[in-house]
């Protein structure tokens, strides 16, 4: 009798998986992003959320939950239903956890399911325009004549802009100090002061403040320069070869989203990025549509997870 029990159970299961696949999404999905509205992550995962909608049939509902860097919503959803009805996007920062947040309670590759990753923004250096020089290799000569002089902003701990500096003063040798603010805002407006004069972040915050001529931008950090700010010179142009950081954005489920629901949310997503609004928006915004799918994007947070640590780590950085 247990036995019979026991198969039931099981032939119940995989009868279920294809239900599931055609049922799927039968009422409206929230999408948690866990920053407040009006910032990069927030935008990007509203015109996300916008064509993924459109491809799945279903309304999906952004909801901010901001808090503690990012940890109060992404938890949130890992406390949530597996049903695939609460979804995260969230930001690269995200999948170093206890790395850059002491406190947090999941682990990022353990507790969740990876859908899909959406798209990326490449980093841009800037500098203060009071720096002395004219491009990159002018400038980097004044700087390492007098190292103490300058600073460098870091917009969080443990982001894509505080580990591409990591890199960027390992390869250049400059022995720079770093001032960790709380976000990117704060970080430009000293920029801008002249109270730090160095600071890399993603371009989509800080073109706008290079083609403004209110500070200069030494490079990108994309394989090609941006139609944004086509006269700014790549990382490879200046000698930074393979240069390649950017910040990342994905979607996420629950860890235990069943298979079915996994890969109806993969199929739409690569279906988004296909989409020419899709990219047109991400165009007009400096980001690049990626596409990676659940299998491709896994082994791909393994590997930035790795390399970051381990940047972090070499670098003395105690999380917070």
């Amino acid at each position: 009798m247990r036995r019979r029990t026991i198969l039931g159970g099981a032939a119940a299961s995989l009868l279920a998986a294809p239900a599931i696949a055609q049922s799927y999404p039968s009422k409206p999905i929230q999408m948690i992003v866990p920053y407040p509205p009006g910032g990069g992550t927030d935008g990007f995962g509203r015109i996300t959320s916008d064509i993924l909608s459109e491809k799945i049939g279903q309304q999906i509902i952004i909801r901010n939950i901001g808090g503690a860097s990012g940890v109060t919503g992404s938890d949130t959803v890992r406390r949530s239903e597996p049903d695939g009805y609460t979804l995260l996007f969230n930001a690269s920062l995200f999948v170093l956890g206890k790395h850059v947040v002491a406190s947090c309670p999941y682990d990022p590759q353990a507790d969740f399911r990876p859908i899909a990753q959406a798209g990326e923004a490449p980093l841009v250096l800037l500098v203060n325009i009071d720096v002395p020089g004219t491009d990159y290799a002018s400038t980097m000569a004044a700087i390492g004549k007098e190292p103490k002089k300058y600073f460098f902003a870091l917009s969080s701990g443990g982001s894509a802009g505080h580990v591409a500096t990591l890199e960027f003063l390992r390869r250049t040798g400059l022995p720079l100090d770093t001032v960790l603010y709380k976000g990117t805002a704060p970080a430009n407006a000293d920029l801008l002061s002249g109270s730090v004069q160095l600071f890399m972040d993603p371009w989509t915050a800080l073109l706008p403040l290079a083609r403004a001529g209110k500070a200069r931008a030494m490079f990108v950090t994309s394989r090609t320069r941006t139609p944004l700010a086509p006269d700014i010179p790549t990382s490879d142009e200046v000698g930074l070869k393979d240069f390649y950081l950017s910040s990342w954005y994905g979607v996420w489920a629950p860890k235990a989203t069943p298979d079915a629901v996994v890969d109806r949310l993969a199929l739409a997503m690569a279906e988004v990025n296909k989409d020419k609004g899709f990219i047109a928006k991400c165009g007009s915004l400096g980001l690049v549509p990626t596409g990676r799918g659940p299998q491709e994007f896994t082994a791909f947070i393994k590997s930035e997870v790795d390399t970051n640590t381990t940047l972090l780590r070499n670098a003395g950085y105690k999380p917070e």
